[in-house]
């Protein structure tokens, strides 16, 4: 893709997410999910492959489908109302429409098909873009109308997804469909908290953002995409699949790593408003993730193919520039634990 062209195309996404996360009309909202949606497609049909094509035309249908979702609640609002604020949402029925087609955008459960379909088809960079940036928008709305959601169907779309997000990569070999099923048990758990305190739902979101791309950029810089080529990569990139095996625990939320951070304060959160079942079953699908990352972890770590190469040097760390933000990325990603007491003002 020429820069000219790439350049126009990253910031209408840039644009209409900000759209998005900065109105308060609902006509502007959703001219901002439509700028974000058909500015993202050229990005996922980068390489220009069949497979990249079919990934953006599922990509385009759920989308697509969301979005009349979505103005439909808008306009049963505008009915009932006579208002176009997005922070006049009384009506149960439109709210309900308008979670249901945000719940669709973000591939919550039952809405969720879609995402390790298309996160496989496209490229790691466009795949990173998908399950990072556009994620933005959706929870900005939700955390802009959460006084008037449902709790009970936010509830079933949130354990639905956690299940299905763990179940569904215990079976996976492709790094790209772990880390959207990942992906779909993450919003799960932000959806979760959504109702009762929507800024703890953004600290999730922030931390996930940063491990995920950090993920991301450390399989585009070893060129993996399966448990296969990982596990070779530890030939070529020791502290690089090292580091990459880290940050799966940290995503899968084990302690001591900062992926617990948000899993703690969130079913503490729960807990707080008398809700025990949920924050339990909550805990002990989330242990389903993360079995396939200790699994993943447990398998690469015992793989050592044999090489005639001295390996030693290659412990050290070739910095390019691509790579300056990737260092206090994955601290960020691995060692935040200490400072959760300062977090813990959301909560």
């Amino acid at each position: 893709m020429k820069p000219p062209i790439l350049i126009i195309i990253a910031s209408t996404i840039i644009s209409g997410t900000i759209v998005v996360m900065m109105s308060t009309h609902w006509l502007m909202t959703w001219i901002g999910f439509e700028m974000n949606m058909l500015a993202v497609i050229p990005i996922l049909m980068k390489n220009f492959t069949p497979r990249s094509m079919e990934a953006a035309t599922k990509y385009f249908l759920a989308q697509a489908t969301a979005s009349m979702i979505l103005m439909l609640g808008i306009i049963t609002n505008l009915l009932l109302t006579g208002q176009w604020t997005m922070l006049n949402n009384q009506n149960q029925i439109a709210s309900n429409m308008m979670t249901i087609a945000l719940t669709m955008k973000l591939g919550l459960s039952p809405f969720h098909f879609w995402v390790p379909e298309v996160t496989q088809g496209v490229s790691l960079s466009s795949g990173m873009i998908l399950l990072t940036w556009q994620k933005i928008a959706p929870l900005s709305v939700l955390h802009q109308i959460s006084p008037s959601i449902n709790p009970n169907l936010l509830a079933i779309a949130a354990i639905a997804s956690i299940l299905v997000g763990g179940w569904g990569g215990l079976n996976q070999t492709q790094l790209r469909k772990i880390l959207a099923y990942s992906s779909i048990a993450h919003m799960g758990w932000m959806a979760a908290v959504t109702t009762y305190n929507p800024d703890l739902m953004t600290l999730n979101l922030m931390m996930y953002i940063v491990m995920t791309l950090s993920t991301f950029m450390l399989f585009m810089y070893s060129s993996s995409t399966t448990t296969l080529s990982l596990s070779h990569a530890w030939n070529k990139f020791p502290l690089i699949t090292s580091l990459i095996l880290m940050l799966m625990m940290s995503l899968g939320g084990l302690p001591p790593l900062s992926g617990f951070i948000p899993k703690w304060m969130i079913v503490q959160e729960l807990t707080k408003n008398d809700m025990i079942i949920m924050p339990t079953l909550m805990a002990m699908m989330a242990l389903l993730s993360l079995f396939f990352y200790m699994r993943l972890t447990y398998a690469t770590a015992l793989t050592l193919f044999p090489t005639t190469n001295n390996t030693k040097m290659k412990w050290q760390f070739e910095s390019t520039k691509k790579m300056i933000l990737l260092s206090p990325a994955i601290v960020i990603s691995t060692m935040m634990l200490p400072l959760t007491p300062m977090m813990s003002i959301l909560n």
